[in-house]
């Protein structure tokens, strides 16, 4: 047949169990899923290496380092979405949810002057099916920032919008508690002066207190009616998390404390963790470890944040973790996988992908795993290889 491709011989990631066997895929979707192998001549021999769904990707500021390769530069943005694709289809990303900060809450930043050109080249890109990964727009709300409503208003027609998250990162919210935190984190990150950082404090705090609590609710009743995801932000208590939850948020990202993402649990929220915690073995910022809210049953999604080859790494990094806890022959690597695929495209409302099952997309990546790092061989999307 034509539009028929045969896979055999690959240790196939299924939601449930990693087996040897053979995928057919006919006309982009996944035709037949058998524990047996093909002989037929026109398939192709994987010879033993992992055959798991495309990944799919809910928040990555990924393109913001391609616009702004060096401090000063900015480089022409249909060009930098492209370079940006190139990276992540090669990390076996096949859907990705590009995070686009709106209300930049660093005084020396360019994130609002770049946000029009970044959404415009992104979904002319996707029209003209110049990219490799499906893109999607993922809108992070500083709610903190005086013109986050209005821009968000704007944006949020877009036909690519399908996640929105909020976040408050002023003194005194979620992950800055402590405002000696605060100042130590933005006067490294910005390069302030101790008078510079005193005002920046002053601003901060008084257009939390004048914004905050005003805007998040309007996003988020904005969002719902429309049948956009929304999530919050480095909830640290239980009280945020009631707060979250009481506002319809579905996904927590990045919890910071056992509490909160316990508490996430019992309020039906999905948590969302980074990938790059799982294998560097801890928050850089001295967060919770997202293998420990694994081992603890507490981890529903992982993110490559701001690296994406670790997001397939983290996955068979965990994957390990979890079946040598068990002794479970695979199964690990299975509930692992379902991480970075399909607990993230279901929580974005996408129900077509996400796991190797007969009628889903032909989303697939075909990789050689040397211990838990995986070394890419193929990527297909909708059963068109596209690496």
């Amino acid at each position: 047949m034509l539009n028929e491709q045969i896979l055999t011989h690959a240790k196939i990631v299924t939601a449930e169990r990693v087996f040897t066997g053979t995928l057919v895929l006919r006309d982009g979707l996944i035709s037949e899923v058998d524990d047996r192998l093909s002989q037929l001549p026109q398939a192709q021999n994987l010879n033993g290496d992992y055959l798991l769904p495309g990944l799919v990707e809910l928040h990555t500021d990924n393109l913001e380092k391609h616009l702004s390769p060096r401090p000063g530069v900015d480089w022409p943005s249909a060009s930098a979405v492209m370079s940006h694709d190139a990276q992540i289809i090669a990390a076996g990303i096949t859907t990705v949810f590009d995070a686009l900060s709106i209300g930049d809450v660093n005084p020396k930043g360019k994130r609002m002057q770049q946000l029009p050109g970044m959404v415009d080249a992104i979904a002319k890109a996707n029209a003209a099916d110049m990219t490799r990964a499906e893109h999607r727009l993922h809108l992070r709300c500083e709610v903190c920032h005086p013109d986050t409503l209005s821009v968000f208003r704007d944006l949020v027609e877009q036909p690519l919008v399908q996640l929105v998250s909020v976040m408050d990162h002023s003194p005194g919210q979620r992950q800055f508690a402590l405002e000696s935190k605060y100042r130590e984190y933005y006067i490294g990150k910005y390069h302030l002066s101790s008078e510079q950082m005193d005002a920046f404090i002053v601003e901060q705090v008084a257009n939390s207190k004048t914004y905050s609590d005003r805007y998040r609710r309007a996003i988020v009743d904005i969002c719902l009616p429309r049948g956009l995801s929304v999530a919050s932000h480095d909830d640290a208590t239980l009280a945020h998390v009631e707060e979250s939850a009481g506002y319809g948020m579905s996904i927590a990202e990045f919890p910071t404390t056992l509490e909160a993402a316990q508490g996430c649990r019992r309020m039906g929220m999905s948590v969302l963790m980074g990938a790059p915690n799982i294998v560097r073995g801890g928050s850089h910022s001295g967060n919770i470890a997202a293998a420990t809210l694994a081992e603890e049953g507490l981890l529903d999604i992982l993110s490559s944040d701001y690296y994406p080859a670790s997001l397939l790494q983290a996955a068979f990094t965990l994957g390990a973790q979890l079946d040598a806890a068990d002794d479970s022959a695979g199964a690990g690597l299975a509930r692992a996988v379902t991480t970075v695929s399909l607990a993230p495209a279901r929580s974005a409302g996408l129900h077509d992908r996400g796991e190797i099952r007969v009628g889903l997309r032909a989303d697939l990546i075909h990789a050689r795993a040397i211990g838990t790092l995986p070394i890419i061989q193929q990527v297909w999307r909708q059963a068109k290889r596209v690496f």
